[in-house]
This record gives C-alpha cells, sequence and structure tokens, in this order.
C-alpha cells in the first residue's frame, strides 16, 4: 500500500507550501481577478445547508489523487466531544444535511452515534464512502446500520473498468468495491421505489476534466448492469483539484503548469452561482470551520470576521460570510462547473 505524503516526510504534507505553490507565479490571475474580469462579486455564502464533518483521516486505503492524504498511518480523528458540538450545532439550527467525510469517517468511533442522533433530528445524513470500509474486518455490518437509518450513500467508483479503479485506488480495490455495491443493492440501495439512495462519484484519472455527467451516467448504468448486476441512483463528476497527493502527482510528472492553466481556461462564470461553498460549511476534525473541504485541506479557515469554530458556531454571520478564496477554486469553476454534488450546471 502507498505511502502518505506525512509518512513520506514530503514537503506536500504542509498545507503552507502547497499554497504557496499554487498562488506563486505572476503567469497566471488569481480567482478573484477572473471573477472580477468576468463581472462577478466576490464570493459569499447564502446559506448552510449542508453541515459537512471531516471526521478524521484515518482510512483504510491510501488512493492516488486523495486530496485529505489520508490512509492507515494517519492517527488525526475527531473526538467526541467535538461531535458533540456539531449536533449541538444541528439541535440549534435548522440545517437540513450532516455529509459525513474523512477518511473513511466510519472508522471514527462516533460515527454511529452522529448518524442516529441526526436522523433523530430529521436531518438527511450522507455517507461519503470508498466501499471497501464495507468488506474490512470489523464493519461487516455497516452497509445494514446505514439502511436501517436511510442514510445516503456517496460511494467513489473511479471507474466501472477494473484496472482504471485499482491504479488509482490500489490493487483489489476494484473487486471489493464491487462486493460492496452487491451488498447495497441487496438492502435495497440505488433501487427504485426504496428511498435508500446509492450516488456513484467519478473522477479522472488524470490531469483532465471530466466528461459530461450524464453521459457519463449512462455508461456507467450500461456497464455496472452488464458486468455485474448492479444498479444505483446517479453519478456524480468531481474535478481532481490541485492540492495534496494530486499536486504531488502533477510535479512529479511535470503536469502541473498544464493542469493549472487548463481550469484557469475552461473558467466557466455559470458555475459561480452554484459553487458549494455558497450552502456549505465545513468542520474539520479539531471543529475548525472552513468554507470547503478543499480550504480545510490548505488550512484556509473561514474569513477572521466570523466565527472560526464549531464551538462558537453562528448561524446568522456564517451563512452571509465571505469566502476565502485561491487558485485552487478553479477546480470548482472549470467546464461545467464541480462540486461534492457533482457538476453544478449541465
Amino acid at each position: 500500500m502507498a505511502l502518505t505524503l506525512l509518512r513520506q516526510a514530503s514537503p506536500l504534507a504542509n498545507s503552507q507550501h502547497q499554497r504557496e505553490i499554487l498562488e506563486s507565479g505572476d503567469r497566471w490571475p488569481g480567482f478573484a481577478d477572473v471573477l472580477q474580469k468576468h463581472g462577478q462579486p466576490d464570493l459569499t455564502a447564502h446559506a448552510i445547508s449542508v453541515l459537512q464533518l471531516n471526521l478524521g483521516k484515518l482510512c483504510n486505503q491510501t488512493c492516488h489523487h486523495c486530496h485529505v492524504d489520508a490512509g492507515p498511518d494517519r492517527r488525526e480523528i475527531m473526538t467526541q466531544q467535538t461531535a458533540e458540538q456539531c449536533l449541538n450545532v444541528l439541535c440549534t439550527y435548522e440545517i437540513p444535511t450532516l455529509d459525513l467525510t474523512g477518511g473513511a469517517p466510519e472508522m471514527n468511533p462516533s460515527f454511529r452515534w452522529l448518524v442516529e442522533q441526526a436522523r433523530s433530528l430529521g436531518r438527511h445524513v450522507i455517507d461519503r464512502c470508498n466501499l471497501t470500509i464495507l468488506e474490512a474486518p470489523g464493519f461487516s455490518d455497516l452497509p445494514e446500520f446505514l439502511a436501517k437509518n436511510r442514510v445516503e450513500v456517496v460511494a467513489s467508483l473511479p471507474c466501472y473498468l477494473e484496472s482504471n479503479t485499482d491504479r488509482q485506488r490500489g490493487d483489489g480495490v476494484y473487486q471489493k468495491s464491487i462486493a460492496a455495491l452487491k451488498r447495497l443493492n441487496s438492502l435495497g440501495y440505488g433501487k427504485e421505489g426504496t428511498g435508500l439512495v446509492l450516488t456513484l462519484v467519478f473522477n479522472p484519472g488524470g490531469a483532465s476534466l471530466p466528461p459530461r455527467q450524464a453521459d457519463l451516467e449512462a455508461d456507467y448504468r450500461r456497464e455496472l448492469k452488464a458486468r455485474h448486476g448492479i444498479e444505483f441512483s446517479r453519478l456524480f463528476v468531481i474535478t481532481n483539484m490541485p492540492i495534496s497527493r494530486f499536486l504531488d502527482d502533477l510535479l512529479q510528472t511535470g503536469r502541473y503548469d498544464a493542469y493549472l492553466q487548463k481550469l484557469i481556461d475552461a473558467f466557466n462564470p455559470q458555475t459561480v452561482s452554484e459553487v458549494m461553498c455558497r450552502n456549505t460549511l465545513s468542520v474539520d476534525w479539531t471543529g475548525r470551520l472552513f468554507d470547503c473541504d478543499f480550504n480545510q485541506m490548505l488550512d484556509l479557515g473561514v474569513h477572521p470576521t466570523v466565527p472560526r469554530h464549531i464551538s462558537d458556531f453562528d448561524g446568522p454571520s456564517l451563512s452571509k460570510r465571505p469566502i476565502v478564496t485561491g487558485r485552487h477554486c478553479f477546480g470548482c469553476t472549470a467546464g461545467a462547473g464541480s462540486s461534492c454534488q457533482g457538476s453544478t450546471v449541465s
């Protein structure tokens, strides 16, 4: 299994070093400059409809593209105390969706407690699942738990072909993922009329923009049904962000300049109103607040004029906060746009 950047003692394990790379050089415009050029105002939030919790960087995989630099050797994990502070926010404010991510969020001891408590409040809960965790020792009852609590499963499957998936996510991941998907299908996930939503997620295997979401979804449906009898609810396509391990790959292969230029050239003004930071608030494993999961990994906290920790949460100010941006934001505004909910424009 591959090592995390932290385990390799790579300079890119330091978020400040990543930011310096992304923001250096006069040959590329800043994100705010491009917004201004297209007559767009600076980004601001307009609501908080999704509270996304990163429950930690511990994971049973070490994927090639991971922007979290998650892996089995990571020990950062959200405590029960911080989880309770997050739940207090849901008790106080009408935030419809709790989005649980990692790492492998299911490996956090508070995962099941959070799911049950949030569901008891009537919140929609999303589990961002790598699929293989459902086949791991000690987690074999997870599919039944998720189905019982009617949790939406958003599952990473970067290709319907085994070779492409294993190249990005590790040897043997594809077969374990297919086994997990079959178990989820057997419980009703992805089946019409059950209300159990199974969302698959695609991201490119290299330095390219994702294809049109609707077209690729049709390909996935045809191929997964024909090859494995698998059904699912929908497909999200997500652009690879030039941070963490994918940034490392771009630099190692000499493709960083070309990829950043590709994102900038593909800037689409229509995506700006739909970027996820406008309605999502991200919480890291320590309780600090961020505009999105990508800002979190670059250690770009929310604007200093608003509360910056979950224990100080203030809904009115945070729901109208200025958004902190950088050149990595071009990843969310290129082409059809990209977010944790897939493409943002058709």
